[in-house]
């Protein structure tokens, strides 16, 4: 057996570990017996659940643990930046000379120093995209936040709920649509109760000063919170969608226009009706 002095050992282990992250011996077993036939979807799998694993080490490690985690993550995320700010500089690319040409040059080659590339052309189109989504000035802008104790009341009655209560009444006013089908009572996790759901909205046009009765068509977009968008809760401020056929509104390109944008301006629970305002 050939034994070495511990300088060597460290120097060796060094230089395997340089080339390759697999010890010596995993590599042999590798070359001898060779891999499994389903090692490569097993490494992905592992890299997949690495992230969550991550994630839960940053959520349970305490004290020293957590502020060492911390510490690394924060570096790898650093060097992640980086590297992500280095490749788009390498992607946006323009031929604009360093110095200003001394020739003229015709019209056709004037446009030449603007940034081609793929990547520079997608942030333009994604940022146009932004302009067109921001063009609604909606009337409330900003909305008081409603707490999930207002928003939903705990139901502990029956056998197998009262000892959990999981289940939850929503309290205030709700849009479903037609073809809504309630889950079964053992597996309804929220409740929608038949009183508080609306189906048409008193929607005010700003430019022809004229209040119609509309159809609901969806909600849109709840400022509260993703999972009261998600359930079709009516508040102050929520974007719904509303069935404008009947007001004749036509398209630019010359068509009768369905469905339009509305914001919610009152408190619906309050009032006992949905009054609301189209965004033009």
């Amino acid at each position: 057996m050939v034994r070495y002095s511990p300088r060597k050992l460290d120097h060796f282990m060094l230089g395997s570990m340089l080339t390759d992250p697999k010890t010596a011996s995993e590599r042999r077993w590798t070359k001898q017996h060779g891999k499994r036939l389903d090692h490569e979807e097993r490494t992905r799998k592992r890299e997949a659940r690495e992230a969550h694993k991550q994630s839960k080490d940053a959520q349970n490690l305490r004290g020293l643990r957590a502020k060492l985690y911390q510490q690394k993550r924060h570096a790898e995320k650093i060097q992640m930046r980086k590297r992500i700010k280095a490749q788009e500089e390498k992607n946006v690319k323009s031929s604009a000379p360093s110095e200003p040409s001394k020739t003229p040059l015709p019209q056709y080659l004037l446009d030449r120093s603007e940034a081609t590339n793929a990547k520079a052309l997608s942030s333009a189109i994604k940022d146009k995209r932004a302009e067109k989504a921001a063009k609604f000035a909606v009337p409330l802008p900003k909305v008081k936040g409603i707490s999930e104790e207002e928003m939903f009341k705990v139901v502990n009655t029956g056998k197998k709920t009262h000892k959990k209560s999981w289940k939850r009444m929503i309290t205030k006013p709700t849009f479903v649509g037609n073809d809504f089908t309630r889950r079964p009572v053992k597996y309804e996790r929220f409740i929608r109760p038949m009183g508080l759901r609306y189906k048409k909205a008193n929607v005010t046009h700003p430019e022809m000063a004229v209040t119609v009765q509309l159809p609901i068509l969806s909600v849109k977009k709840n400022p509260q919170n993703p999972l009261y968008t998600q359930l079709g809760v009516l508040t102050k401020g929520t974007v719904i969608e509303v069935n404008v056929s009947e007001l004749g509104i036509v398209t630019a390109g010359g068509k009768v226009a369905w469905g339009k944008y509305a914001q919610v301006t009152n408190t619906p629970e309050n009032d006992g009706c949905v009054n609301a305002v189209l965004l033009v």
